[in-house]
């Protein structure tokens, strides 16, 4: 089918999970929910969005077709677990019968943590990613799951985890079932038109990091490579489209596909990049994919080695005069610096005095084992006090 126009593309996917994609496709969002047997959703969101017209919306849709749908929005940016147990209690007092997850990555993630701890008896950090533990999940009592993208970044929207911060230890952790994969996506780009610049540009720069970390992941998928190069194509041709014209169909419609793109590869895995920003976030709440966008040159600096032969051909793939790993960390530059994104982690709020307990949660992050060079914790350190520094030179160890 050859592309003559974004306004006119309305394809349905099945991959990972059913996609309905296009401009206007959130009409369908009552629709969706009934072929899931959902009568009585529960909308989650973050509260940002909770007063948006998107939201208002997607609430008279579901309404006009005799749902019965409220809204739940009690979810900071880096979703903690309380925000998720308020959410199952508004689940149940709402007599609810299945969750639209609607939002960015902090909406999507903790609603998608809503559905499954909705019929569940033990407590939420008895699933997280560690070992077996997922088989302890009463699948049963696990809402369907209607999600709705409104950012095109973490691309939980086809992702089997959400990713929720223990205020106990300041941790993120990762909450895993494959059943958490939601049932049904909408992935409608006409809900990104209202997203500011900055925004646009730190989402955006997190979609890069997971395809770009997904292919640099040192285990065998090429499935996953696949995807994620065309993705990190995705990002080079329309990112600085979509943050300079930010109702530019075609881009909006291009990256939230890279978006989805990145999730769907990075299950061959992260990297370093994810290592760090996971702690500064549950520890200095920082945004997750500016912290990202912060960090990438850094952690390219510190595994140049490793990823030179996948960089140069990734550079010949985008169509680089010059192929080779240093031509690539001079394009993000590049495109970090047009996009307005701070060289420096220090301008994001990490001071000096957080870099051995960030290098030391960093380690033990499950992101940390596919790094492509194994990662300790002198080296995090020594990576970490560069980027809190601005000094790239100094990543190169």
């Amino acid at each position: 089918m050859a592309i003559t126009s974004f306004a006119q593309i309305s394809m349905n996917w099945n991959f990972p999970t059913p996609i309905r994609f296009g401009s206007g496709r959130i009409t369908e969002l009552a629709d969706a929910c009934q072929s899931l047997g959902i009568s009585r959703p529960l909308l989650i969101t973050d509260r940002g969005l909770a007063q948006s017209q998107i939201v208002a919306r997607a609430v008279e849709i579901c309404q006009s077709a005799g749902l019965s749908c409220s809204v739940f929005a009690d979810v900071q940016g880096n979703p903690v677990g309380e925000n998720v147990d308020a959410g199952v209690r508004a689940y149940h007092a709402g007599e609810h019968d299945g969750v639209i997850a609607f939002g960015g990555g902090s909406g999507l993630d903790a609603a998608k943590a809503v559905a499954l701890m909705v019929g569940q008896d033990r407590p939420l950090w008895d699933f997280e990613d560690k070992e077996d533990w997922y088989t302890r999940v009463n699948v049963a009592g696990m809402a369907p799951v209607v999600a709705v993208p409104t950012t095109s970044g973490t691309g939980s929207e086809v992702g089997r985890s959400s990713v929720i911060t223990d205020l106990s230890d300041h941790t993120k952790k990762i909450i895993f079932h494959p059943k958490m994969l939601p049932s049904l996506v909408i992935a409608d780009p006409q809900l990104t038109f209202g997203l500011p610049a900055h925004l646009t540009a730190a989402v955006g720069m997190d979609a890069l990091s997971h395809n770009l970390e997904a292919l640099c992941s040192p285990l065998y998928h090429p499935m996953a490579d696949g995807i994620a190069i065309e993705g990190i194509k995705l990002v080079k041709e329309h990112l600085l489209r979509a943050y300079e014209q930010g109702d530019d169909l075609e881009a909006r419609s291009q990256m939230i596909v890279a978006s989805t793109m990145g999730a769907t590869a990075f299950q061959k895995g992260l990297g370093a990049m994810h290592s760090i920003s996971h702690p500064c976030g549950a520890i200095l709440n920082t945004h997750h994919g500016l912290t990202n966008a912060v960090m990438m040159p850094y952690v390219l600096m510190y595994n140049r080695k490793e990823n030179e032969e996948k960089l140069t051909a990734l550079c010949r793939y985008l169509g680089f005069q010059k192929a080779s790993g240093p031509r690539f960390l001079d394009w993000t530059l590049e495109l970090r610096q047009r996009l307005g994104i701070p060289h420096s982690l220090a301008e994001i709020g990490v001071s000096s005095d957080k870099v051995s307990e960030l290098a030391a949660r960093a380690l033990e992050d499950p992101t940390a084992p596919t790094n492509p060079r194994p990662l300790n914790q002198a080296d995090l350190e020594t990576v970490i006090d560069a980027a809190i520094r601005g000094d790239l030179d100094a990543a190169a160890i």
